[in-house]
């Protein structure tokens, strides 16, 4: 994040929401592009009761990715120097496993895959929670919600998993898709 310099952003600065609204943007995006819940191969996966109706993601993420994109803006924003760096690659690493985990549930087809990338993500986010906290308390409680929904997201994907036993027999193609994203640029 070179933009940002080295001195306290000026308090009437945007500059540093506009740099995570892209992030996030870009993330967002991103992921969408993996995302098909008409497919047939989604369709026919046995889902658990509480999975919600597919118009509910996407009720759901557009707040939460505002809340990070606040959130990663507010901390910049009140860090100096080189406090700014430690949330600044929380977050990107963050919407980098965020993005991932679309292309490894859906494009890869793989539950499994995805689970272990919604796990990486839970993980990333206590990171992420305790950086931003570190910086600034307001930015990790705006957080919260986020890593709530992520919590939701890997119980769900592991009721797929288990309701789906037939998916575990490529197993080897799961590991195969989750070094495909990690090594993607």
């Amino acid at each position: 994040m070179r933009i940002l310099s080295e001195k306290r952003v000026p308090s009437h600065s945007l500059v540093p929401y506009v740099v995570t609204a892209a992030a996030v943007s870009a993330a967002a995006v991103a992921g969408a592009a993996a995302v098909d819940p008409d497919s047939t191969w989604y369709r026919r996966l046995a889902k658990p009761a509480f999975q919600p109706p597919p118009r509910a993601f996407g009720a759901v993420w557009p707040p939460l990715y505002a809340s990070i994109a606040w959130a990663g803006g507010h901390a910049l924003h009140q860090a100096t120097g080189r406090r700014r760096r430690a949330p600044a690659a929380a977050l990107g690493a963050n919407l980098a496993l965020n993005t991932a985990w679309n292309w490894l549930f859906f494009r890869a087809q793989s539950p499994k895959a995805g689970l272990v990338g919604t796990l990486l993500i839970d993980l990333s986010n206590l990171v992420l929670i305790r950086r931003t906290a570190d910086v600034d308390r307001a930015g990790a409680w705006a957080l919260l919600p986020y890593a709530g929904w992520c919590g939701f997201a890997t119980a769900l994907n592991a009721a797929i998993v288990k309701r789906n036993p037939a998916l575990h027999r490529h197993s080897g193609a799961s590991i195969a898709a989750v070094r495909c994203v990690v090594r993607a640029p």
